[in-house]
């Protein structure tokens, strides 16, 4: 059986308010956010920045093929975020809520705290096609704004939000989560980022995970209320049929 679709059928600019369509308007947010982070990398003036710097980042040798994770980031949340567009309103509500969240305090933690880091090969030991990649990478994104790492934190919305969907397979599932963890390794050994960065990523998330899902999905489950969606009595497609009067779906 193939998953719902969301019914974007008649869309238009004007009914984007209407409540089938509302959620569409959260994608504002990345606008907002991408205005800062312009702010934050380039006119914050450099005595101002904080040096972002642990033990462990000189344990951690300079890998360029690490970028195969870093730059597949961009595919993944892109993808997450298009999956639940397209399947689940509801799913896509909440993914870019947790996004938002997660964007809106990395962004306090900026202007409060700017930072940068002073991790990047001067030169790089080996010259292919990975190196340059990165090289472009390095072009185009600063080192500075670095503390909390937001590679991390959309990583883990994405997540958060696949683990809780009941349609995607374990094995899908397994995959977000070693995707995630190469992603965390990743933006260390490319030297995008110290490892204060990954760790400072984690509370900014558990804020974000407790706005978003905490009454809705962790308080029912800590309270020992049953889920009424995980009723065994009724199938996926009941549960679909119910969800579809205020999501937005179309069984297919």
């Amino acid at each position: 059986m193939k998953r719902p679709k969301v019914d974007y059928g008649g869309f238009s600019l004007r009914r984007i308010r209407e409540p089938r369509f509302s959620h569409l308007l959260l994608l504002g947010g990345w606008l907002i956010y991408f205005a800062f982070y312009f702010i934050t990398e380039n006119l914050i003036p450099e005595g101002r920045l904080h040096v972002i710097h642990c033990g462990l980042d000189d344990l951690i040798p300079f890998n360029e093929y690490f970028v195969i994770f870093y730059a597949g980031w961009y595919l993944f949340v892109a993808g997450g975020l298009l999956y639940a567009l397209l399947h689940d309103a509801d799913a896509f509500r909440k993914m870019q809520t947790y996004i938002i969240v997660t964007q809106a305090l990395g962004v306090i933690i900026y202007l409060v705290y700017p930072s940068v880091q002073l991790l990047r090969p001067a030169v790089f030991p080996r010259d292919n096609v990975f190196t340059r990649i990165l090289g472009l990478i390095y072009a185009f994104d600063t080192n500075t704004g670095v503390f909390p790492s937001m590679h991390v934190a959309f990583s883990l919305a994405v997540l958060s939000a696949g683990l809780k969907d009941r349609w995607l397979s374990a094995g899908a599932k397994t995959a977000m989560v070693l995707m995630v963890v190469m992603v965390c390794l990743s933006v260390c050994f490319v030297k995008q980022h110290s490892a204060l960065d990954v760790f400072g990523a984690l509370p900014v998330c558990l804020i974000a995970e407790a706005f978003t899902y905490g009454r809705s999905y962790w308080l029912p489950r800590i309270a020992g209320k049953k889920d009424p969606d995980e009723d065994p009595a009724k199938s996926k497609e009941e549960k679909w049929e119910e969800k579809s009067e205020t999501a937005g779906t179309v069984r297919i």
